[in-house]
């Protein structure tokens, strides 16, 4: 296995995570006006999305580069492309805080699980992550691509969960501290997009080519 892509991974998943986005939105607007009750269950949700993702991912994966090998080149200009709008989206001015909630009316337990489910399946930033970004990470000459790809998936869940489930803990906290605080949004704006466009710069500019070993 090959660890430095294990520490890629993580490094982009913690990026991604810190970025705005649906599944945070939706964590800790649930959280701010529900308790941390309900944001942990829209939390599961939202893992579980990850893991039928990570699913569908590496049964498919395989086959995909092994029947179409330009697949690759076009899945990685796509992650590079996409990485490229989330770090002028989160650099640009103007941007509103996440942790600046509105009213919420209260749901259930089975629809906050659905709801962040739901949530998580439809976010673009989790479709491009495993189906563009995951790949970059596999190293062919390793074999086993396919539990290569569990466990470059297991570490982004791992990462995301552990950063959203901070995120749960502490939004009421975090907005009331970043409320009057506006340079502290702007450092975290400025420090996930430089770190989403530079690694979108590394993704255009790679010309290495992946041939991917059976698993």
């Amino acid at each position: 296995m090959n660890y430095g892509g294990l520490g890629g991974i993580a490094v982009v998943a913690l990026a991604m995570v810190l970025t705005p986005g649906p599944n945070m939105v939706y964590l800790v607007s649930r959280s701010i006006a529900q308790g941390r009750r309900a944001g942990l269950l829209s939390l599961t949700g939202v893992v579980v999305g990850f893991l039928a993702y990570l699913t569908a991912t590496c049964l498919g994966l395989t086959a995909v580069f092994a029947l179409v090998p330009a697949a690759y080149s076009a899945i990685k200009l796509a992650g590079a492309g996409y990485l490229l709008y989330l770090a002028w989206k989160t650099l640009r001015p103007g941007g509103v805080s996440v942790f600046e909630a509105g009213e919420l009316k209260p749901d259930s337990t089975l629809r906050l699980f659905t709801m962040g489910l739901v949530t998580n399946l439809l976010n673009p930033k989790a479709a491009v992550l495993y189906l563009s970004l995951l790949p970059q990470f596999i190293d062919p000459a390793a074999g086993h691509v396919m539990m290569q790809s569990f466990m470059l998936g297991t570490v982004q869940i791992t990462v995301s969960m552990a950063v959203n489930l901070l995120i749960v803990l502490t939004a009421g906290s975090l907005a009331a501290f970043l409320k009057d605080r506006p340079a502290w949004l702007r450092f975290q704006r400025y420090v996930t997009g430089t770190l989403l466009g530079a690694f979108a710069v590394k993704l255009a500019t790679d010309r290495s080519r992946v041939v991917v070993a059976t698993p």
